[in-house]
């Protein structure tokens, strides 16, 4: 990425991945750094902007993480971001302590409208806030920009040292106008052109895999998820019959979900590649007989597809380069970028996989966030039902079933799990053509998963004894926390209706009221 960039200095924020996304969405380049990053690399990627993310510390204790001065001297502009804030004012000569009353959540703030960061925000403002400590006095040369009924320093700028400090969180959806500020330091202070584009970014990427892999071969794991086929018709478009896409079909994909991936990559679809579906699902459910236990059921899925995919790839033979759809958020949240806490390994993050004979691994996604990835998607021509398709697990349904999984339970998990999903979709549609947009109670995620448990119930006259299907819907905006979906009642009532109906086997539906946490997303 040769091109302009802001960089984000990670203390340990939980914001630390929304902070990059909401400045690429102001079209500039963006990438997260730990703070131990030495100053020297920071000053060798010559970055038109630094953002200091917030974090769990104090930044006047010993041992908490610090920067050194010399950050704030290059000439660089700087935006610290709640600890970030208290950091720069902290290592500048200001005094930082805890704060008489801790402000968490909506707040009102009173911005300085004549500070650069707050061109075009309304005197008073909606902010998102969450520190127990507060700058009670700023750093010599600062002035103070904005404040709060218990927070006098909201906000301070040294504007000659292109120095910035905002106590709350522009990143979050919560900050009315936070998307406003951002772009009023990345655009106007930092000076960015705004060139950091899906289309061209497309267009570089296609150039670069061509000159990487030249005449070799490409061999690509390809699941059916968003990642994967973003990165199949990248691929595709720069290397054609050079690429073999290898699809498993387990037999826990959502219902009709392997002939929309054939549909779209085999031999009937729109790009001329080498295509091999494996139907393993008898193979898979086999393997899964008398299993109940969730990570014993994923590691058998998970292993199982690696068998799968090293033997047909040993019917290829030896191939140049091994393609895997890691996206950004993989490698941040593997521990190799950022500083926030390892969340999850990722398996296409950290190391090689020794089951295929190739020579290296190509990663073009590797910078992009998903809703990047997304866009790429539909500059490559993919259809939009398989550019938004919802987050899958990777062990597809046999997490989405309680207990153990059989092919009868999966038939009624997606019988149940399609009608869901499309009622929901018909419902939103037709708010939309009422209303001009999105029905507020509209879902981020959406699924049925079946539990295990069976009920007593009664169908025509006779006695049942079947199983119950929880139905889920959550809004969220990062995944890491989500509430429940306010669906209406009566969308609900079809739902139950349908799936009762059309359904053999299940005569009870309940809907998971569940937040996140103490939940999670999904059920296993």
């Amino acid at each position: 990425m040769d091109q302009e960039k802001v960089i984000v200095i990670d203390f340990g924020g939980q914001y630390n991945q929304l902070v990059a996304r909401r400045v690429r969405e102001c079209n500039v380049y963006c990438e997260i750094y730990s703070y131990r990053t030495d100053i020297e690399q920071i000053k060798a990627m010559n970055p038109k902007g630094i953002i200091l993310t917030g974090g769990p510390n104090s930044c006047y204790e010993q041992d908490s993480p610090t920067y050194t001065e010399e950050l704030f001297a290059l000439g660089i502009p700087v935006l610290g971001l709640c600890y970030g804030a208290q950091l720069m004012n902290h290592v500048l000569g200001g005094k930082v302590e805890k704060a008489p009353v801790r402000e968490y959540g909506k707040t009102e703030v009173m911005v300085d409208q004549t500070s650069p960061l707050f061109e075009n925000v309304e005197a008073t403002t909606i902010c998102w806030m969450s520190h127990f400590d507060y700058i009670s006095q700023p750093a010599p040369g600062f002035r103070i920009t904005a404040h709060t009924a218990d927070c006098p320093v909201a906000a301070d700028e040294d504007p000659e040292r292109k120095l910035y400090a905002i106590q709350f969180h522009p990143e979050v959806l919560h900050t009315v106008e936070g998307s406003k500020m951002l772009y009023n330091f990345v655009r106007n202070v930092c000076g960015c052109a705004g060139t950091w584009r899906m289309d061209s970014f497309v267009e570089n990427a296609i150039k670069e895999v061509r000159e990487k892999v030249g005449d070799g071969k490409v061999l690509l794991a390809l699941s059916g998820g968003v990642d994967s086929s973003v990165l199949a018709a990248l691929l595709a478009k720069a290397i054609g019959k050079q690429l073999t896409c290898v699809f498993v079909d387990h037999g826990l994909l959502r219902k009709n979900e392997g002939d929309e991936v054939e549909g779209v990559f085999g031999p009937k679809g729109s790009f001329d590649i080498n295509f091999v579906r494996v139907n393993a699902q008898e193979r898979y459910y086999a393997k899964l007989a008398g299993v109940t236990e969730p990570e014993r059921k994923r590691k058998i899925i998970g292993e199982e597809f690696i068998r799968v995919f090293e033997e047909e790839a040993k019917k290829i033979g030896t191939v140049d380069f091994l393609a895997q759809g890691t996206i950004y958020p993989d490698v941040v949240e593997s521990g190799l970028g950022g500083e926030s806490a390892v969340i999850k390994s990722h398996h296409n993050v950290g190391g090689l996989p020794d089951y295929v004979d190739f020579k290296e691994i190509i990663e073009p996604l590797r910078n992009l966030f998903k809703d990047e990835v997304r866009k790429a998607g539909l500059e490559l021509g993919l259809p939009d039902y398989l550019v938004y398709r919802q987050p899958f697990p990777g062990p597809g349904l046999g997490i989405r079933i309680i207990g153990e999984v059989t092919a009868d339970k999966v038939r009624i998990v997606q019988d149940a799990d399609w009608i869901y999903r499309s009622e929901v979709d018909k419902a939103a549609k037709e708010y939309r053509e009422a209303h001009g947009e999105d029905p507020a109670w509209m879902p981020n995620q959406y699924f049925a998963a079946l539990t295990n448990m069976r009920s007593v119930g009664v169908m025509g006259d006779e006695r049942t004894y079947d199983y119950a299907v929880a139905v889920r819907a959550v809004r969220t905006v990062d995944f890491m926390t989500a509430e429940a979906a306010e669906i209406p009642f009566e969308v609900l009532q079809t739902v139950m209706s349908r799936i009762i109906n059309e359904v053999r086997g299940v005569n009870r539906v309940f809907y998971d009221l569940t937040s996140k946490p103490p939940g999670t997303i999904e059920f296993e």
